[in-house]
């Protein structure tokens, strides 16, 4: 499925590119950049191309605005109706990985699909969203956006480094975003079971927010290969009624080197 993803992104730079002589081509390398750096390749008013990394779509947008972040819009009807498709044909809040492609470089970035705001293009989009590059943060909040973060390492292929080196909170973090985008590719990297329990996961429950959770202190984490941690949820089934109850989820590794996973029955059990 890598590989195949792989084809149809390096498909769609063909088709986008044309006939751009061979010296301005890209190397085909994508970068990781800080949004210090990228903001500065990609000023306002300038084109840029963005191409899906699950589905290998590609469509052509401007940035418009932003300062902590890549306000954008895209440039006609066709590329509303494109990046619409990539959602599925509705517009979403959820963050999905993306490339950008601009003049030699592919650079590594998360964009969210919801028209929001002011729009001054004559596309079928109303109003304008975002673009996020390494180390850019939401216009209200002073860190990154765990969830745009998630899909730029996606993009620049480090997220399974990521996710090794993350302790059992930082993971459950992780869990919310892969419950409430419906990612199961994402869920299936921090949670143990086959395809088919994940995808009963996903089919049970469409959101989940833990309001209350117990900590242990961090020191004391290197030293376990298993903990149960209890939490306070609220969760949202697929008829839309809403749920608040403790939940216990178990948490273990290998050994001390491995990655934490949670473990698949465990939560599946606590959605009964």
């Amino acid at each position: 499925m890598l590989l195949m993803l792989r084809f149809a992104i390096v498909l769609s730079l063909l088709l986008v590119l044309g006939a751009r002589p061979a010296a301005a081509m890209p190397s085909f390398q994508v970068k990781i950049l800080p949004w210090e750096q990228v903001k500065e390749i990609i000023p306002n008013q300038s084109y840029f191309t963005i191409i899906d990394v699950n589905t290998g779509l590609s469509f052509t947008v401007q940035r418009r605005a932003g300062s902590k972040h890549a306000d954008v819009q895209p440039v006609t009807e066709k590329d509303t109706k494109i990046m619409k498709d990539i959602y599925g044909g509705k517009w979403s809040w959820d963050r999905r990985a993306i490339l950008v492609l601009t003049h030699d470089q592919l650079i590594s970035a998360s964009m969210n699909g919801m028209p929001h705001g002011a729009g001054a293009l004559q596309n079928n989009f109303p109003g304008h969203f975002c673009v996020h590059f390494y180390g850019s943060t939401t216009h209200k909040t002073p860190t990154p956006d765990l969830a745009h973060k998630l899909m730029i390492l996606k993009a620049g292929g480090e997220l399974d480094r990521f996710l090794y080196k993350l302790d059992p909170y930082e993971l459950i973090s992780v869990l919310e975003i892969a419950i409430n985008q419906q990612d199961e590719k994402l869920l299936s990297q921090i949670m143990t079971g086959n395809k088919r329990s994940i995808k009963k996961t996903l089919s049970s429950v469409k959101h989940i927010r833990i309001t209350q959770r117990s900590i242990l202190p961090v020191e004391d984490l290197p030293v376990l290969v298993a903990m149960k941690l209890k939490f306070r949820v609220i969760w949202v089934r697929p008829d839309h009624s809403q749920e608040e109850k403790n939940v216990h989820l178990f948490l273990w590794k290998d050994s001390l080197e491995d990655q934490w996973k949670i473990d698949g029955q465990t939560f599946a059990g606590e959605l009964l």
